[in-house]
């Protein structure tokens, strides 16, 4: 359970980004690539996977254990401010969090010379990183931006009609807010306190997991949450069009997923999309393994639903 506890006075130092920020949206779209589903991000990742430059390779070496160290979490406006905020880490951060992801693991000799402090080895970071937002996430920053205008808007409007209290786990669902403290379920238990540093609210639209913070020494608490649709961003199609839709469910899925507006069984939806049952059935078990559906037994049928995450793809949701 993630914890962050608020005085009086903290509520009023939660801002949300004026702005998408570049780095963090990097590193949510690399989290997706190894953590993201086969039916909703497959095709993106393996097409990602083939366009990215050897250049990029060494971020990989960042992430030995899947979790990337603290100094990567910057939030600078442009690209440039943002590798320019990475290079200024304090060195004694990059030490003990190259320290922390390795633990004991051996290291690559460029991960040795950033933990040295050497200038070539943070210009090996800058190149792989600025190669990495251009590939991945450039073709998309400006849908990105609109994005974040539109969800910018939702959270005003929802502060200025209800409070900052309640815009918090409206932004988030899954959270909650109760006597002072902001709460959600996660693997590992931590307690915060602002103290009077701030909180950031980030949306991110690559990521879809649960929020991540970021709590360093002497700066506001950043909370970056999911803010998309659930599908892969693509510069050729909105997402949520029925067009991204399709691209990625396919047309008889999309079909399907759409039908279940209202329950339906696995014979009534054979019959709507005009296949066999076998068919009907094999399509609700990449949706349902995809967590856009449930299937429930009812006597001798089975009952087919649409999930939340579903009813957001499709554009029934939030």
């Amino acid at each position: 359970m993630i914890r962050i506890r608020f005085t009086a006075d903290d509520f009023a130092r939660v801002r949300f980004a004026a702005r998408p920020a570049p780095v963090p949206e990097l590193n949510a779209a690399f989290m997706m690539m190894s953590g993201g589903g086969e039916l909703l991000h497959g095709r993106w990742r393996r097409r990602v996977l083939r366009s990215l430059p050897d250049v990029v390779a060494p971020l990989a070496d960042l992430v030995p254990a899947g979790d990337p160290p603290l100094f990567l979490d910057v939030l600078g406006a442009t690209l440039e401010e943002s590798l320019d905020l990475v290079a200024a880490a304090p060195a004694e951060l990059v030490r003990s969090e190259l320290e922390r992801v390795y633990a004991g693991r051996p290291s690559p000799k460029w991960i040795r010379e950033l933990h040295a402090g050497e200038a070539g080895a943070r210009q090996i970071l800058r190149r792989a990183q600025r190669a990495a937002f251009e590939t991945v996430v450039a073709p998309v920053w400006p849908l990105v931006q609109d994005l974040h205008r539109a969800e910018f808007t939702r959270h005003a409007v929802t502060v200025a009609e209800h409070g900052v209290g309640a815009a918090l786990p409206a932004l988030v669902p899954g959270t909650r807010l109760r006597d002072g403290v902001w709460e959600w379920a996660a693997p590992d238990t931590r307690e915060i306190r602002l103290a009077g540093r701030g909180l950031v609210l980030l949306p991110t639209f690559h990521w879809t997991g649960r929020p991540l913070v970021q709590d360093l020494p002497d700066r506001p608490v950043v909370v970056s949450y999911a803010a998309g649709t659930g599908l892969p961003l693509t510069p050729d199609a909105a997402p949520g069009t029925d067009e991204s839709l399709a691209a990625v469910l396919g047309r008889t899925r999309l079909e399907l997923l759409r039908a279940l507006t209202t329950p339906h069984t696995t014979t009534t939806l054979a019959r709507h999309l005009r296949v066999s049952n076998a068919t009907a059935s094999s399509h609700a078990a990449a949706l349902r393994g995809a967590g856009l559906i449930t299937t429930t037994r009812t006597g001798r049928s089975v009952e087919h639903r649409r999930t939340a995450l579903g009813d957001l793809l499709t554009g029934d949701g939030r």
